[in-house]
């Protein structure tokens, strides 16, 4: 049986246990340190603008983003459909309503018509939306020129899901640095990984602050724990931040190895009837987080995205669909949606590729030859 071959694993760069054995040197095991310092200094510094609170996971940013959005109990939060459910489960911790509006076929990501659509619908209903959280999908930046002026308009705060798009940039500015505040992953799978961990990003250096204290249970300066506000353990730990400090030396070299995935991909691929990819607009980069394809069972000879995923996990290769989006998901049924199909549709034909910046170039060519022999047959 041959090795298996995962959709996106880590990879260390080497230097990352230099700063944990820096941090057991110190016995700095505690959740804070000379570590967690450094690593929002190095995202500070890549991202060229804004303040960084390094915690526990992209969700736990997304969270305390929404706290200080005054997201509260009874309010509603736009958030784009097609996206991991970590986008949308944050909105229901403040007891509020997520409203799900769907892509655009561009870059498959928060569309803004729909948006603009979906905005004057709830306020004539009563309910103007707190906030809006577009995605970046699959390191593909938003429309975000279109999606920030529309919610400048109606005065609505953006919080920017950049969670799959460090390394990714829009014009001259970095993916994350966008919208009032952005989120920022470093799960196993991202393209840089803490183990786990997350960021906040923001250019309101008092609204960091107000989080790095909220994310450290909201102990008011005392002698003694006192407690004005809700806190939360959200910190990221001192050893975790060890690994971000490693990682993010590698971490263009990462966004060069999974655009090369990419264009291995492409190259191999685009030509079998019915492989369609989604190119980058002009004025941005992706950092191809994952390396996905669409498949039209008009033009493929009956060839399915489920026909491919099964080929694949014969000889162990992971690949997955693209995420079915929140407002088909059963937890969130009920709640408002404006869809356009665009989604659904992605759902349906849409697959991610094996995209580790560790794979090697026969797993690559592997993964594409066995797709290949799928038209061939």
């Amino acid at each position: 049986m041959s090795e298996k071959i995962w959709l996106s694993s880590p990879h260390m760069g080497g230097t990352e246990k230099d700063f944990v054995t820096a941090a057991f040197d110190t016995n700095w095991i505690a959740p804070l340190g000379a570590n967690v310092d450094g690593f929002e200094e190095d995202l500070e510094q890549y991202l060229k603008e804004g303040y960084v609170a390094a915690l526990s996971s992209g969700t736990a940013a997304l969270h305390l983003a929404l706290v200080l959005a005054d997201v509260k109990a009874g309010d509603e939060v736009i958030c784009q459909s097609m996206t991991f459910s970590a986008s949308a489960n944050p909105i229901t911790y403040q007891g509020a309503t997520p409203v799900f509006v769907d892509s655009e076929k561009d870059t498959w990501n928060l569309d803004p018509v729909l948006l603009e659509q979906a905005i004057r619908d709830r306020i004539a209903k009563g309910k103007k939306p707190k906030a809006i959280i577009p995605v970046h999908l699959y390191g593909m930046p938003a429309k975000m020129n279109e999606i920030q002026a529309i919610a400048a308009s109606y005065d609505i705060p953006v919080i920017e899901d950049a969670a799959e798009a460090l390394g990714s940039w829009y014009g001259d500015k970095a993916c994350g640095t966008l919208g009032d505040f952005g989120i920022l992953s470093f799960n196993g799978n991202k393209i840089i990984t803490t183990s786990g961990g997350g960021a906040l990003v923001s250019k309101d250096k008092a609204a960091i602050v107000k989080s790095r204290f909220l994310a450290s249970q909201a102990r008011d300066p005392a002698p003694h724990y006192e407690h004005t506000h809700i806190g939360y353990n959200y910190r990221m730990s001192n050893i975790c931040a060890g690994i971000g400090r490693g990682q993010m030396k590698v971490l263009e070299k990462r966004v060069e190895q999974r655009r090369a995935n990419y264009q291995h991909y492409e190259k191999e691929l685009n030509a079998l009837p019915g492989v369609q990819f989604v190119s980058e607009p002009k004025g941005t980069f992706s950092n191809r987080w994952l390396s996905t394809i669409l498949i039209d069972p008009l033009q493929s000879n009956g060839i399915t995205r489920e026909t491919i995923r099964l080929a694949l996990d014969k000889y162990q290769i992971e690949s997955r669909p693209l995420w079915k989006p929140m407002h088909l998901q059963p937890v969130f049924a009920g709640v408002p949606a404006y869809v356009n199909g665009v989604s659904e549709m992605l759902f349906n034909n849409g697959l991610c590729l094996p995209s580790g910046s560790n794979l090697t170039q026969a797993q690559l060519q592997q993964t594409t030859d066995i797709i290949k022999a799928l038209w061939n047959k």
